[in-house]
């Protein structure tokens, strides 16, 4: 095995890549453009393999299914998830020359996790370090501020169209498809959906090759389940340790050496299903190449946690860029999908759960005026009855609009209805669904796939490259 630095490897490494065609720089003939790579007739075959894997995986759980969504977004449905408010990162720029970097970037080696920092707290610790600027040298920088990360769009044409974005994760387009799921599973939870394909994120700084780009591979887990019942399987049959470094602010602070199971009953991973994800990515890892001795999982701290997330696990892998986030385990909690009811009215994003025994409540409700509701809707009045009788928050005035089954909202005046209160037998209530996410960053596992698997060797005064990959890869 031939010894060299980590610069003299890296290069080596980029190099046998672009000239065997596994990926290489896109528009090169133009000059290329930052962010973006090229898979080549090598590289795609190996990205195809690697999805495909993927995608059996999860499968195979048996309540997981595959869909697909459009890469472009309406406005209402990120301004609902959060994304067009808080989907940022702080830049620095320049006052000398105009350069432009993240500012957590420039405070790499100088504190432990820059990107939690806010931007008071980045501009004070960019100046008492005297940065320099990285394209001209001088120390002169203006203050952090806000810059969100997506890629604005129009769906149709000049005035007439729709604001959109690119999409930057796949999560949304499923939280969309939940009614649809729901009803293909026949109203039991829990449940997935998987999906994969193309995210875009406006880097300010891309750099690193394959590790950060403006637009890349994702493969996403969204997990439906009951937050009353959570999925627990068994963590037996994975006896390996692995390493794992909780919340550094948390009571478990420090780095563990641990099997899943440990991990869960200890409390340092507190959600069994977040667990048994963390056991299933290693699995993933490991069979398509990953080096399992350059495997770690780290706990998000209350300071960098994704404004979606209640607790968050990155998949970090070891390579020629250190640590990396590959993969990302977030409990998403209720946030998504009652985030999207409360914006758009739909209560077609609710979970069922079924009672032990039948129970006696008093409740309010609104009695439909079928002679009213009949000449009003004509053809669409049975659903309009179905609607009200389904109906859980009675509102306080009317009129009020109403969504039916078919996505649909009708409005409802005073005399369609009467307001009374019944006795009823209830076998069940209606509830908002947790989500449990896996996203994995394609490319970034790809990168140290190739990465853990090259070497040389020299043989009688001749060097010879190596690139072990897995048989299914």
């Amino acid at each position: 095995m031939v010894t060299m630095s980590n610069e003299d490897r890296l290069g080596r490494l980029t190099s046998l890549l672009r000239r065997r065609g596994v990926v290489l720089p896109s528009y090169e003939i133009y000059g290329g453009v930052s962010g973006l790579i090229d898979y080549g007739p090598v590289g795609a075959r190996i990205k195809r393999k690697v999805i495909d894997v993927w995608v059996d995986h999860w499968t195979s759980i048996g309540n997981v299914v595959e869909v697909d969504s459009p890469t472009i977004t309406p406005e209402p449905v990120l301004v609902a998830s959060g994304h067009v408010d808080e989907f940022n990162d702080h830049m620095s720029e320049c006052g000398a020359c105009g350069a432009v970097f993240r500012s957590d970037y420039l405070l790499e080696g100088l504190h432990p996790n820059p990107d939690s920092l806010e931007a008071s707290d980045l501009d004070d610790k960019i100046t008492d370090s005297a940065i320099s600027c990285p394209s001209c040298g001088e120390s002169e920088w203006k203050g952090a501020s806000p810059m969100n990360l997506m890629f604005p769009t129009r769906i149709g044409a000049k005035r007439g169209g729709r604001v959109a974005y690119m999409r930057p994760e796949t999560a949304q387009g499923m939280f969309m498809l939940y009614p649809a799921l729901f009803r293909h599973f026949r109203q039991k939870l829990p449940f997935g959906a998987i999906q994969t394909g193309k995210g875009y994120r406006n880097e300010i700084s891309p750099r690193q090759g394959m590790i950060r780009l403006r637009e890349f591979n994702m493969a996403e887990l969204e997990y439906f389940i009951d937050p009353d019942e959570p999925p627990n399987p068994n963590l037996g049959r994975w006896d390996n340790s692995v390493l794992l470094l909780p919340d550094p602010e948390g009571s478990h602070a420090g780095e563990h050496s641990m099997t899943f199971s440990e991990a869960l009953g200890s409390g340092i991973v507190k959600h069994p299903t977040v667990a048994w994800f963390l056991a299933l990515t290693w699995d993933f890892l490991v069979n398509v190449g990953v080096d399992p001795k350059r495997i770690r999982f780290r706990q998000h701290a209350s300071t960098e946690m994704a404004h979606y997330a209640a607790d968050c696990w990155d998949c970090e892998l070891n390579g020629e860029y250190g640590w990396i986030e590959a993969v990302g385990i977030a409990n998403r909690t209720c946030h998504d999908l009652l985030s999207h009811e409360e914006h758009s009215g739909s209560k077609l994003l609710r979970g069922w759960r079924q009672f032990d025994s039948p129970r006696t409540e008093t409740r309010e409700v609104l009695a439909p005026n079928r002679a009213v509701i009949g000449p009003a809707f004509k053809g669409e009045a049975g659903a309009v009855v179905d609607a009200l009788s389904e109906l859980i928050d009675v509102p306080d005035s009317l009129p009020f609009m109403i969504p039916l089954a078919d996505g649909s909202n009708v409005e409802i005046v005073e005399e369609m209805v009467t307001r009374r209160v019944e006795k009823m037998t209830v076998h069940g209530e209606y509830f908002t669904p947790h989500v449990i996410e896996p996203a994995f960053g394609i490319d970034r596992i790809i990168w140290h796939i190739l990465d853990h698997g090259y070497s040389e060797t020299e043989k009688e005064g001749e060097r010879y490259t190596i690139l072990r990959l897995k048989q299914d890869v």
